[in-house]
């Protein structure tokens, strides 16, 4: 369309499609064209920062999200990252000591841990357990839900959060329940 205007400018404006077209898209003759004169001049960067820092005081605050009603939504999106980080972050962590162990003279072996897990009081232990769990359980668990939203189902307002409320339910007692085995 453009090439058009460049090489036949009356040609356009008799064609329909020069009805729809912008006005600003398509100049069909230099009348219309609309510019706007702008004068620039060199400054020191010391005082260009000290512009930029005065028109951002001017800028308008973004109400961010104190304006906006909390929902199941962004605290599920939100767990189930941090979920994910920790149990992948616990993985790498506890994999690179386990390899570097030997340098070190730590004893990561299986046999060692899960007697210095037996020497703990009760409470610890469940404590501890729970601590592991209930990240495993609820980024597992929210996953499954995902999975089922891939599938196209259960995506309506109401059974989003249906499910995520069912998500946490199921992801508390799951994580109890392994922490008392």
């Amino acid at each position: 369309m453009r090439r058009l205007a460049a090489q036949q400018p009356g040609t356009l404006s008799k064609t329909a499609l020069s009805r729809f077209a912008a006005p600003a898209a398509v100049a069909t003759n230099n009348h219309y064209i609309q510019s706007r004169p702008a004068a620039t001049q060199t400054i020191r960067e010391a005082d260009a920062h000290s512009i930029l820092v005065k028109q951002r005081l001017n800028r308008p605050v973004s109400p961010h999200l104190s304006i906006y009603k909390p929902q199941i939504t962004w605290y599920g999106s939100a767990l189930n990252r941090i979920t994910g980080s920790a149990l992948s972050g616990g993985f790498y962590v506890f994999g690179a000591a386990y390899l570097v162990a030997p340098l070190f003279g730590w004893h990561l072996e299986s046999a060692a841990m899960a007697a210095a897990f037996g020497a703990w009081p009760v409470a610890l232990k469940v404590l501890a357990k729970m601590t592991v769990a209930f990240p495993f359980t609820y980024h597992g668990l929210n996953g499954v839900r995902h999975l089922v939203w891939d599938m196209g189902k259960e995506l309506s307002n109401k059974q989003v959060q249906r499910t995520g409320w069912a998500v946490v339910g199921l992801s508390v007692t799951g994580a109890v329940a392994l922490a008392f085995v």
